[in-house]
């Protein structure tokens, strides 16, 4: 029986800007100290200092070299470069600097999508200098962001959130990317396949088994045969590797709190599998806050031990996170008190609570008037 085959809608009319803080606090603190800058530099206490617990935060590009990366253990990261500078991150202070960059897109448009302290979607169609093209923009945002607050940010231009993301990533640092819709189909065809947003580590073995590697591939299947494979996300392929993804770009959602929790058929009994946990309980809770669009300040960790005893603790910071890192850190310093490993732990869960909306830092009402064409 033949597939039919319905005629797909492309709304090429919309102008999206990505922008994403280069090696975020890393940057902030090599501008507060041009010293750093000379070294590599890790975001982390110093696993000497915590019994070799502990997680990387993020890492600037010199420790980068050496392999290091943000969601590793700083032990880790030692292992990797012992001569690396570990430093603390001080959430209160990229917090800070995190409002300043918003306050400068405010000066552009007010459709702005924030995803996490270092990156943010922006909808300049319609914007505030009435500038027809969205690359000036986005110049304009990455001077704002250079001259004002000495950091740098990678921009990527397109149609849609899809592309504007894949364009922020290809060059960094510093970098600016523009895929226009003439040129999307042929730059999607050239990614590898793990570079399509949605398709994770569990999935690139299943798409290589079908002999996908790479956005060629994908485009090369038929919708029906992605939708068997791969449901829902086949159906999303099937549109992205041709350029279409409709998704605006939007702001606020009501939700008190998100939370994720596993329970555990074996229960887990080292250390290692605990913080495994957890870091991927707290990818997941990241993923549930971008889409409510919200953040939090006080982290909940529960943990369920083998003779069903269950313990809660939580700790209130007086600044918002939502991103994968932070969420995790603040987990795996809560895991470092509540502790027990040797009874066995049937259950873990992260919530985060005491939310807000992302956009509520987002208004700045002066700076709405401050820019004339």
């Amino acid at each position: 029986m033949a597939e039919l085959i319905f005629p797909l809608k492309n709304d090429t009319s919309r102008k999206i800007i990505h922008i994403d803080m280069d090696a975020f606090f890393a940057s902030v603190e090599e501008r507060d100290d041009p010293e750093l800058a000379k070294h590599p530099l890790v975001i982390a206490r110093h696993p000497s200092d915590t019994g070799g617990k502990g997680v990387v935060t993020t890492a600037n590009y010199k420790a980068r070299i050496y392999g290091i990366h943000s969601a590793m253990s700083a032990q880790k990261a030692f292992e990797l470069c012992p001569q690396a500078i570990f430093k603390p991150g001080d959430h209160e202070k990229y917090r800070a600097v995190s409002k300043q960059v918003r306050e400068i897109f405010s000066r552009y448009t007010e459709i702005i999508e924030p995803v996490s302290i270092d990156e943010a979607y922006l909808d300049v169609t319609e914007n505030k200098i009435n500038a027809r093209s969205a690359i000036k923009v986005a110049r304009l945002i990455q001077q704002d962001i250079w001259q004002e607050l000495q950091l740098t940010c990678s921009a990527g231009v397109s149609y849609n959130k899809f592309l504007a993301k894949l364009a922020s990533d290809y060059q960094k640092p510093q970098g600016m990317t523009v895929i226009s819709p003439e040129e999307a189909v042929v730059f999607l065809k050239r990614l590898p396949i793990e570079k399509f947003h949605g398709v994770g580590k569990k999935t690139v073995p299943k798409m290589n088994e079908l002999g996908i590697f790479t956005g060629a591939d994908l485009y090369g299947k038929s919708e029906m045969f992605l939708i068997q494979e791969f449901g829902k996300m086949g159906y999303s392929l099937y549109r992205k590797v041709r350029g279409i993804h409709d998704s605006p770009v939007s702001v606020t959602r009501e939700r008190k709190s998100v939370g994720k929790e596993h329970t555990y058929g074996r229960p887990l009994s080292t250390e290692e599998e605990v913080l495994r946990q957890l870091r991927q309980l707290a990818e997941k809770v990241e993923t549930a806050l971008r889409r409510v669009q919200r953040h939090g300040k006080t982290v909940v960790v529960k943990i369920r031990y083998a003779d069903y005893t269950t313990v809660t603790r939580r700790v209130t910071l007086p600044y918002y996170i939502e991103k994968k890192e932070e969420l995790f850190s603040q987990a795996s310093l809560i895991w470092e008190e509540i502790g027990g490993i040797e009874k066995g732990i049937r259950l873990v869960g992260i919530t985060l609570t005491n939310l807000d909306p992302i956009a509520y830092e987002n208004i700045v009402l002066p700076l709405w008037e401050e820019r004339s064409n």
